[in-house]
């Protein structure tokens, strides 16, 4: 394959970018997806992933069943600031609520305010 060849759609990473990334001491799919972003794109590694395992092995020589698959993580929920905010809401937390008070009072208001 020439070094130009894209490896993630998602983040443009080439081959080349891979390479230097285990240059640089990359070992694992997770070493690589720190340092180029490869990965990280909407399909999270679905794509790309067993090619970079196959680049690590041939590179840096490292057994395939020494190489672990990337770390997935589920979709965060989004929620509403409001709902954060909210002392009625069963998920608030001090802790967040007084860090939004914190940075509504440094621009002159308070997070609760309507």
């Amino acid at each position: 394959m020439d070094q130009s060849t894209i490896v993630c759609r998602c983040e443009e990473i080439n081959i080349d970018e891979i390479e230097t990334a285990i240059k640089m001491g990359a070992e694992t799919f997770d070493d690589i997806k720190r340092l180029t972003r490869c990965g990280m794109g909407p399909c999270q590694a679905k794509v790309c992933m067993n090619l970079v395992r196959q680049l690590i092995y041939d590179y840096a020589g490292k057994p395939l069943s020494d190489i672990p698959p990337a770390r997935l993580r589920m979709p965060l929920k989004v929620t509403r600031m409001e709902t954060l905010a909210s002392n009625d809401s069963p998920s608030s937390s001090s802790s967040v609520i007084s860090v939004f008070n914190e940075s509504a009072s440094n621009q002159g208001g308070d997070i609760r305010e309507k």
